[in-house]
């Protein structure tokens, strides 16, 4: 490997799908101000919405994952075009 073109701050990080809790332990070089306890040490903490444990492609459930609530303000907007159709 070429020597000074790898990040200085490669390490440890945990990564925690907050969907459903899932986590898992990699390198990475994304900034943290959290850290967690994982397997009796500990990591700088990356949350993310959604992973390959809670993705539908990956596994194979079709569920909608709507943290925003966008669903709900997009029906509430549109009740009345929504009303007019049936």
């Amino acid at each position: 490997m070429k020597k000074g073109i790898h990040p200085e701050n490669y390490r440890l990080v945990v990564f925690k799908d907050m969907s459903n809790g899932d986590t898992f332990l990699t390198r990475s070089v994304a900034p943290s101000k959290e850290t967690i306890e994982f397997e009796g040490a500990t990591y700088p903490l990356i949350k993310l919405d959604i992973s390959n444990t809670s993705h539908p492609f990956y596994t194979g459930k079709s569920t909608l994952v709507d943290t925003a609530g966008r669903v709900d303000k997009f029906k509430s907007r549109y009740q009345k075009h929504i009303d007019k159709k049936k």
